[in-house]
C-alpha cells in the first residue's frame, strides 16, 4: 500500500483544494472525467492538463502543469505507469504539495523520489472511492 490512512485524509482534507488532473480532456468516457466531476462536487478546484489543453468541467485547460499560472496543491496522475514518473517529477518542481497516482498506476521508483523531495503521495487509489469515505 503506497499511502496509508492518514496520508489519503491529509492530501484530501488538509492539503489544498487546488487539484490538476493530468490526462483530463473532455472525454466522458475516461475515468478522470467522472473522477473530476466527484472531486468538484466536494469542493475541489480541477484543472485539466492535457496536450489538448481543453476546458472540462468550467475549467481552463493546460498541456502541462508548467504552464499553469497559479500554485497547485494536489497533482492527480491519470496516465500510464511508464508516463507517470515524468509528471510526479514535473509535481515537484510545479511546487505542489501532494501527488496522487490513480487506480492501477505505479511507479516505485517515482514514489520514493516524490516522498524524498518532501510531498506527500499515494499510489494505486481513487480520490473519488476514497473522498466519500471521509465523512
Amino acid at each position: 500500500m503506497y499511502g496509508d490512512s492518514s496520508t489519503v485524509r491529509r492530501i484530501l482534507s488538509e492539503t489544498g483544494d487546488t487539484w490538476a488532473v493530468v490526462g483530463l480532456s473532455s472525454n466522458r468516457q475516461r475515468a478522470a472525467y467522472g473522477v473530476a466531476q466527484v472531486l468538484q462536487r466536494f469542493g475541489k478546484r480541477v484543472v485539466p492538463v492535457h496536450p489538448k489543453a481543453e476546458t472540462v468541467h468550467g475549467e481552463q485547460g493546460y498541456a502541462s502543469l508548467a504552464d499553469i499560472p497559479f500554485e497547485v496543491d494536489v497533482v492527480d496522475v491519470f496516465v500510464n505507469s511508464d508516463l507517470a514518473g515524468a509528471v510526479a517529477d514535473e509535481a515537484v518542481a510545479k511546487g505542489a504539495k501532494a501527488v496522487w497516482f490513480q487506480l492501477d498506476v505505479i511507479d516505485e521508483a517515482a514514489y520514493g523520489r516524490t516522498r524524498a523531495a518532501g510531498l506527500d503521495m499515494v499510489m494505486d487509489r481513487c480520490p473519488a472511492i476514497e473522498i466519500p469515505r471521509l465523512g
